[in-house]
């Protein structure tokens, strides 16, 4: 799917029975610095109650990390970053999922990972990826977003 325009990609109509979902990221760019978000749901988007941390390293002494309680987050603070990598989420039980994943980009002429991972419980079976920024205002620019489920 294209990542060129709008303010979230959303991905609806996954299968029950499904244990693990990949997010892929190929050269993904938004307009804005907000960092991103992976949210998933069951009839609805969950956007809250999940425990999710990014950390991200690159370049000279270039660290730093963020949290969200909104989303699986992404680290982001550039609007020119374009982002190759994906993040993988996979059914622990009891509609309890943990997600995890690496990002690769280039800032400004400065190679840097960002990781992410964390954890939240859906009120029932998943059906829905929903890709967007923490603001909810930034714009998709650049890339494409695809996932695989199996």
């Amino acid at each position: 799917v294209a990542s060129t325009s709008g303010t979230s990609i959303t991905f609806t109509g996954i299968p029950s029975g499904v244990k693990r979902i990949t997010v892929m990221f190929n050269g993904v760019s938004t307009s804005g610095t907000a960092n991103y978000l992976v949210q998933i749901g069951a009839g609805s988007v969950t956007s809250s109650g999940y425990l999710s941390y990014s950390s991200y390293a690159g370049g000279t002494n270039n660290a730093g990390n963020t949290s969200s309680t909104a989303g699986f987050i992404i680290f982001s603070n550039e609007a020119a970053n374009l982002f190759y990598g994906h993040v993988i989420c996979t059914l622990v039980g009891s509609n309890i999922w943990v997600c995890s994943g690496v990002i690769g980009l280039n800032a400004l002429g400065t190679p840097f990972t960002v990781q992410t991972g964390g954890n939240v419980t859906l009120s029932g079976t998943l059906d829905r990826v929903v890709i967007t920024t923490s603001n909810g205002t930034d714009t998709f620019d650049a890339g494409s977003i695809n996932i695989l489920y199996e």
